[in-house]
C-alpha cells in the first residue's frame, strides 16, 4: 500500500463521493467547495486500487487535514492512522507546528489514539455531529 500526493484528485473526489454522499448521506454541495483546487490531496492505494483520500491545506504555521475517509473494505487495516501520520510529517516537513481537523463525534477516539486532543463544543456539519481537535507538531 502507498500514500502520495496527487495533481489528478479525480480518485479523491470519487472516494469522497463513495464514502461521504452516497454512504453517509452529505448532501453533494456540502461536500464540494473552492478549496480543493489549493490543496494538497493523499490517495492511499493498493496496486491501482484507491482506498483512502484525505485534504490538506495549509494556513501559516497550521495544517488542516480534511475530507479523511477510507473505503469500508479497508477499514480498521490500519490505514486511516496512516493517511493521518502522513498527513503530519507532511506538514511539519512544511514548517508547521499545529495539525487541526473537524472530527465526526464517534471518530474522536481514534483521533486521540494518534495524539489529537479534542477542544470546543460539539457542532453540526451537514448533519453529522463534529468537534475540533488538534495535535502539536
Amino acid at each position: 500500500m502507498r500514500i502520495e500526493a496527487v495533481e489528478d484528485y479525480t480518485p479523491c473526489h470519487a472516494l469522497r463521493r463513495e464514502v461521504f454522499i452516497e454512504e453517509q448521506g452529505i448532501p453533494e454541495p456540502e461536500e464540494w467547495d473552492d478549496l480543493d483546487d489549493e490543496a494538497i490531496h493523499l490517495l492511499a492505494r493498493e496496486g491501482e486500487t484507491p482506498l483512502g483520500t484525505a485534504r490538506l491545506i495549509r494556513k501559516g504555521e497550521t495544517g488542516k487535514i480534511g475530507r479523511i475517509c477510507v473505503v469500508k473494505s479497508a477499514r480498521g487495516t490500519g490505514l486511516g492512522a496512516a493517511m493521518v501520520n502522513d498527513a503530519c510529517a507532511r506538514f511539519k516537513e512544511l514548517g508547521c507546528t499545529r495539525a487541526y481537523l473537524s472530527a465526526q463525534v464517534y471518530a474522536i477516539p481514534f483521533y486521540e489514539k494518534l495524539g489529537f486532543a479534542a477542544y470546543g463544543e460539539a457542532y453540526d456539519d451537514a448533519g453529522i455531529p463534529h468537534r475540533d481537535m488538534e495535535k502539536a507538531l
